[in-house]
């Protein structure tokens, strides 16, 4: 295989991007077989971009489909809701928030979270004591359209899994004086061992958003495990693998998609 160069390169007439500013300089040139490596950096209104790529046949790793979903917590509750904790929905208008307080209250459901869209390290994270409150402050602009909606479980564990390939770690995070329990926040990390069923759930959601390699954070409750969130990069606070290491490894899954790639022809 022809040796990458660090901005662009070719390997039998594809062109190869491997930084983002080199993308921005060539994208409309780019065609049919052309590969993107890497994340694509988008503003919330340049999310268009992937599809515009892959609609002109353009291969992308990681994924479109990963890299769009990974910036949403609401594309998120949409597209992985079989595998999150029951009742969680996405809101986008009062018809959905509305809709949501029937259903809460029919369940008896008391207090709720809700996860502010594209907001990371446990910020944007509520907790409310009624679905009602939450239906108040929406209708009056405070709280922000679109936004997650989950029933507030008061007992449950926090798991944070890195899978980068054939790697694979998990540990638990645990804040005694906040139900925030991202590290940013304050909480205390632990090795965990995930049994065989979580390891296959962690799997399935990866493969449900075509996740080449994913930091995903599980809630364990009553020994039920459910996806609370996924990304194709997060914090690694609290992880055994070092900084240095979690690059390597990147950059070697990149290189064997590259090499998959262009063995099977695909583009």
């Amino acid at each position: 295989m022809t040796p990458l160069r660090s901005d662009t390169s070719k390997t039998s007439q594809r062109r190869i991007i491997k930084n983002n500013k080199t993308l921005r300089r060539k994208f409309n040139e780019l065609g049919v077989g052309d590969i993107v490596l890497g994340r694509v950096r988008m503003k919330p209104s340049e999310e268009f971009l992937l599809l515009d790529l892959v609609e002109r046949g353009i291969v992308l790793y990681p994924s479109a489909l990963s890299q769009q979903v990974c910036r949403s917590k609401v594309q998120q509750a949409l597209l992985f809701s079989s595998f999150m904790l029951p009742h969680t929905h996405a809101i986008h208008d009062q018809h959905d928030i509305m809709a949501a307080v029937n259903l809460y209250d029919q369940h008896g459901i008391s207090r709720v979270v809700t996860k502010l869209d594209r907001k990371n390290a446990g910020m944007g994270i509520y907790l409310w004591q009624s679905i009602e409150d939450v239906y108040t402050q929406a209708s009056l602009g405070v709280l922000p359209f679109p936004f997650v909606v989950q029933p507030f479980l008061a007992e449950s564990r926090d798991v944070r899994v890195v899978i980068l390939g054939d790697y694979g770690e998990a540990y638990s995070r645990h804040n005694p004086y906040n139900f925030r329990n991202n590290l940013h926040c304050g909480g205390r990390s632990e090795p965990y061992d995930l049994s065989a069923d979580q390891w296959h759930l962690c799997h399935k959601v990866m493969e449900r958003g075509k996740f080449p390699y994913a930091h995903i954070d599980l809630m364990i409750h009553n020994a039920t495990s459910y996806l609370a969130e996924i990304n194709l990069r997060g914090g690694i606070r609290g992880a055994a693998i070092t900084p240095v290491e979690y690059a390597e490894k990147v950059e070697t899954l990149h290189a064997e998609a590259l090499e998959k790639i262009a063995k099977a022809g695909l583009g």
